[in-house]
């Protein structure tokens, strides 16, 4: 699985022969450098450009393009080098291109094996007036190879890149590189190859990122301290998360043709052959045309937000990238806000504390003057912060304003129009929405919390972690039903993302205290047996779902998948689970963990509607339990970390609206088409 990689997250590098493979909205040039263990390049025979392509281990292309591919082969490096960057810059020239990469959709690059397996990606976001940048670089670490994610940008294009490189006579390269590339015909627009199957598409992460407990995918991680962030762009070329992505970055198709696993839709009965429990593969056709650039704002104005104006192979691609786009955004945004204010803090504190020190200040009027300055020096601050803010509050709510109405129903709140005229999917879209993101210095702005399809792992909805209710003190039984609400309402949303026949929902209530929560469910002939009850029901079907585990991953790590029973259903499964855990023996408990921990692989998925408390008489025995699964509760909490800056997201649930028949609209046209086999 290719990992997605956010500003400053590495990766290992397993392989020494590597392809990695560049694509952008405009034609751009691709080069390399190399440096020695402490990162100095020595001279130009240490780099890589159109006019040198080949060094030892490294060869790159000789003209602008939109669409690159570099080879790489770690063993053949000289073994002084310990460090490749790979440089992205615009082409320098009068042209009609344009001087800076905020202008056009962000690029991404994929790191491959040589047969085309995925490994990490990145989508360089976050650029505005640079017109060069270090995407990535390739380091030795104690013998071993890593990639990193790196986005450095440089406004003064590829001769500031090279002189902050170390390179005396960067100028003079620069305008070598230049002058090699105008030598060569470029195109002047990418022509993205035919679409691969799902281990090498564009932007595989789960955003929003969230913590190592309670999290998804991370988003940028950024060592060190976080500085202060640019304006937020409001046409993202591409975005993560994460998510959150999973929290986070894209990874972009390969070339037609590319080796890659070969992703088989299960169908009911399967056909004989393998069973591959990834995502869909996705159409071979040539994906369509981006949609049409913003067109330019007037001097002073921030651009027009353009909804789907990111990079992707789809529609629904760009959207998603573009909503990671925007948590990233909000994240930066607000870190710059808060690091600016505790600045200001600091530096009064810091006065302050001169001021008391000095014997003269206390007994003069000196002292409330200086007081009263320092008081005025830390409100400015405060105020140019807090302006500085709301901008980009302004430019990210406008383009909430743009995306929202525009997703597709799996991206979208249960309010939107799409759902009145929703159709079973012929195939699984990439990802899902389990509610909302948001800051508290943001207003009324949300971000969609969109997590990557097919899940990777588990959902716990927590039934009592949340002391506080609507102001008051909450009431056990109103947060155990509201939990069980917000079960069926994600199961709702997980069946309505799935072909028809290709989710199947098994419930297990042992004391039946969740029938009217259920009901949705069960009235629409969603469940593929009536809810489990007591202690029996549940162990019969946590055995049944454990044998299945067992027998699909016994088929499939042992490359004999279609040595499966004849007629056996590979749909996916779902367990909802109530009230845990009451019911459960410590079998049923094992059994449980179990099919946390290696269900996802093989199709199996758990819901648990539980309050961890009631179960602390396992002591540590659930812990692994715990941290496998997402936890989600059904209100508003503040329990969503990111560890990228440090924030606390607050999660909002997808509530139904009061009164509203879209959730069971949506059940009775997904039974339908189960029943007919037709969308």
């Amino acid at each position: 699985m290719t990992a997605e990689l956010v500003r400053g997250q590495n990766h290992p590098l397993d392989q020494a022969r590597l392809h990695i493979r560049i694509s952008a909205a405009t034609p751009v040039v691709a080069a390399a450098t190399l440096g020695d263990a402490d990162g100095k390049v020595h001279g130009d025979t240490w780099v890589a450009h159109p006019g040198t392509p080949v060094l030892p281990g490294l060869e790159v292309p000789r003209r602008a393009d939109a669409d690159h591919r570099l080879t790489v082969d770690l063993d053949a490096v000289p073994d002084t080098v310990h460090r490749v960057s790979v440089l992205l810059a615009l082409p320098a020239g009068d042209g009609p291109g344009p001087a800076r990469f905020g202008a056009v959709a962000a690029p991404f690059v994929a790191v491959t094996a040589a047969d085309g397996t995925g490994i990490a990606a990145y989508t360089v976001t976050g650029l505005d007036a640079e017109a060069a940048v270090v995407a990535l670089e390739l380091y030795r670490r104690q013998g071993a190879w890593k990639v990193r994610a790196v986005g450095q940008g440089y406004a003064g294009g590829l001769a500031e890149l090279l002189t902050d490189q170390g390179l005396p006579q960067a100028h003079r390269l620069a305008a070598g590189i230049a002058e090699a590339v105008a030598g060569e015909p470029g195109r002047t627009a990418p022509a993205p190859p035919s679409r691969p199957a799902d281990g090498d598409r564009s932007r595989q992460a789960t955003a929003p990122a969230l913590g190592p407990e309670h999290g998804a995918a991370t988003p940028r991680s950024a060592p060190g301290p976080v500085p202060a962030a640019p304006a937020p762009h409001t046409t993202h070329g591409a975005p993560p998360p994460g998510t959150p992505g999973q929290p986070a970055s894209p990874s972009h198709p390969g070339a037609a043709g590319a080796a890659g696993p070969t992703a088989v839709t299960p169908v009911s009965p399967p056909a004989r052959g393998p069973v591959d429990y990834g995502h869909p593969g996705r159409r071979t056709a040539a994906p369509p045309p981006p949609p049409p650039a913003a067109p330019p704002p007037a001097p002073g104005q921030p651009a027009r937000p353009v909804a789907g104006d990111a990079a992707g192979w789809s529609r629904e691609e760009r959207l998603y990238n573009q909503v990671w786009g925007m948590f990233e955004d909000l994240a930066r945004t607000t870190a710059a806000y808060r690091g600016a204010v505790g600045f200001a803090d600091s530096r009064r504190e810091q006065e302050l504390d001169r001021i008391l020190s000095d014997p003269r200040s206390r007994i003069s009027g000196q002292g409330d003057a200086a007081r009263e300055a320092a008081r005025v020096r830390h409100a400015q601050l405060v105020d140019r912060a807090r302006e500085a803010l709301d901008r980009d509050l302004a430019q990210l709510t406008a383009e909430a304003e743009v995306v929202e109405p525009a997703l597709p129903p799996a991206f979208a709140r249960w309010d939107s129009p799409v759902w009145h005229d929703y159709r079973v999917p012929g195939e699984m879209p990439m990802a899902v929405r389990l509610g909302d993101l948001h800051l508290p210095e943001a207003g009324r702005l949300r971000i969609p919390m969109l997590v990557r399809l097919p899940l990777e792992r588990g959902l716990w909805i927590d039934s009592g972690a949340t002391p506080v209710l609507d102001g008051d003190l909450a009431d056990t039984h109103e947060l155990r039903r509201r939990a069980l609400e917000s079960a069926v309402a994600h199961a709702a949303r997980l069946l309505a993302a799935h072909p028809a026949g290709e989710f199947t929902v098994h419930i297990v209530d042992p004391a039946g205290s969740g029938a009217q929560a259920l009901e949705p469910l069960v009235a629409a002939g969603i469940p593929a047996d009536p809810p489990a009850r007591g202690a029996g029901g549940a162990a019969e079907v946590l055995t049944r779902l454990t044998q299945r585990v067992d027998l699909v991953q016994m088929a499939v790590r042992g490359g004999a998948a279609d040595s499966l029973p004849r007629g056996f259903d590979t749909s996916r499964r779902l367990l909802i689970v109530n009230d845990f855990p009451h019911g459960f023996d410590d079998r049923a408990v094992n059994q449980l963990r179990y099919l946390a921990d290696e269900g996802p692989a093989v199709g199996v998925h758990l819901m648990l509607v539980a309050d961890r408390e009631e179960a602390a008489g396992y002591g540590p025995l659930l812990d692994p339990l715990w941290r496998c699964l997402l936890r989600l509760t059904p209100v508003a909490d503040d329990h969503l970390a990111d560890p990228w800056v440090g924030h606390a997201w607050t999660y909002e649930p997808p509530l139904v609206p009061p009164g509203s028949q879209v959730l069971r609209r949506v059940l009775t046209r997904v039974a339908a088409a189960r029943r007919t086999g037709r969308p």
